[in-house]
């Protein structure tokens, strides 16, 4: 995975979000209202879902546009992390979206009510051709926060084709209990990744080391350079779920030169670079030397 694979992702990912974003908020719209008029839980909550959609979508965009820009003094590392602050409150508005659904459908399994299938089948339609598009067009995003947002779009989209079945069978036969059914479902369905999701944020955000980064093995391919005696307090920690960054300390032999010094770095920097890391650190100390100063923080 190289560097400038990554940051070339940055460069057209807000607009992308912010096309989603118009796309969703339009036809939320036009779902809400058709909702309405069909008598359709199915479709009622999809809106809902979708309306979801649309704040965390804005506040996406806002935060994806704010986390491309420059370290300040105050940021350092840059505002990558605002891009996982959306993909966090894009998490819990469809936590709170997905428990109101549920709220909502639940009664009406046991009580159904008759549904316009003929509409829900055009909004269907409608659904699957609007939300088609928003994903092919998420589809090149690298971000957690892009990745959060792609997953609601297809989830949508299955969401329709699911809708379009059951409006199809409800023209045939009575079966109005489908309706809120698939309600439910597409509900459990939608909680059940945005859950899944939440965790990885949360982990990121408590500073976990990231999923791919394994720091045993990238301690022991540091051992592994000539001259190095040992490695110790090594930490990897994410900035947005896609770029990490690495700090660590090299033990080297007491009677290395300066020069074997500054090519036994080299030598680490080259050995990191097959991970996808933003900043690397190396603390150099030789055998006999305290590291008890520099650690004085563990």
């Amino acid at each position: 995975m190289g560097h400038d694979h990554h940051h070339d992702h940055h460069h057209h990912s807000p607009s992308n979000i912010k096309t989603a974003f118009f796309l969703n908020f339009g036809f939320t719209i036009i779902e809400l209202i058709g909702g309405v008029l069909t008598n359709s839980m199915a479709i009622i909550s999809d809106a809902i879902h979708d309306l979801g959609d649309s704040l965390s979508l804005g506040t996406s965009w806002f935060l994806q546009n704010k986390s491309e820009q420059k370290s300040n003094q105050t940021f350092t590392f840059g505002y990558r992390r605002f891009s996982l602050l959306g993909a966090l409150i894009n998490s819990l508005v469809l936590v709170a979206g997905s428990l109101f659904i549920l709220s909502e459908a639940v009664p009406r399994l046991l009580n159904p009510e008759p549904a316009h299938a003929g509409g829900m089948l055009l909004l269907s339609l409608l659904g699957m051709a609007v939300n088609g598009a928003a994903v092919l067009k998420m589809k090149s995003g690298a971000s957690m926060n892009e990745k959060v947002v792609s997953w609601h779009l297809l989830e949508d989209v299955l969401g329709w084709v699911a809708v379009f079945v059951v409006s199809v069978v409800m023209m045939f036969w009575d079966a109005a209990i489908l309706d809120p059914l698939l309600s439910v479902l597409i509900t459990l369905y939608i909680l059940m990744n945005v859950l899944k999701n939440l965790k990885k944020t949360l982990f990121l955000f408590l500073d976990a080391v990231p999923e791919e980064m394994d720091t045993e093995q990238i301690e022991q391919s540091i051992r592994s350079i000539s001259g190095v005696e040992d490695t110790h307090h090594t930490h990897i920690w994410s900035l947005d779920g896609e770029q990490h960054v690495l700090s660590t300390h090299v033990v080297l032999n007491e009677d290395i030169s300066k020069a074997d010094m500054m090519q036994v770095k080299a030598s680490i920097k080259e050995a990191l670079g097959a991970y996808p890391l933003e900043h690397i650190t190396i603390e150099t100390e030789c055998t006999t030397d305290d590291c008890s100063l520099t650690t004085v923080h563990h």
